[in-house]
């Protein structure tokens, strides 16, 4: 929701230290350094998430959202594609979808509810 980032990213950071390897709390992460605006290191930590659960659409998905606000619009939709290739839920299959459709002006649009 975009309330109490610091905190909840302090949280998140301790989780990852515990299970570094758990691609969801990763990816928690890497989406809340995307919306504290640390694009470099939210691209890093999401890339690290997709390599630790590659099959995951809601993670996908916040990948290309980073890769979009980074300027890699190509690969963004390549995420958003791909993510699409996992059967996401329903209503995040069409916010991936309304993100292809406008070129990506829909970015902000949180995917699986994070």
């Amino acid at each position: 929701m975009g309330q109490n980032l610091t905190q909840a990213r302090d949280m998140i950071a301790k989780a990852a230290q515990q299970r570094p390897n758990d691609g969801a709390i990763v990816d928690s992460l890497g989406w809340v350094m995307l919306r504290q605006g640390e694009t470099v290191e939210a691209v890093k930590t999401l890339e690290r998430a997709v390599e630790l659960d590659p099959e995951d659409a809601s993670i996908n998905g916040h990948l290309g959202d980073a890769y979009w606000a980074a300027g890699r619009k190509l690969e963004a939709t390549y995420q958003w594609r791909r993510a699409l290739t996992f059967n996401p839920e329903p209503d995040d299959a069409a916010k991936l979808e309304a993100k292809l459709q406008s070129g990506g002006g829909h970015q902000a649009t949180v995917v699986s509810g994070q």
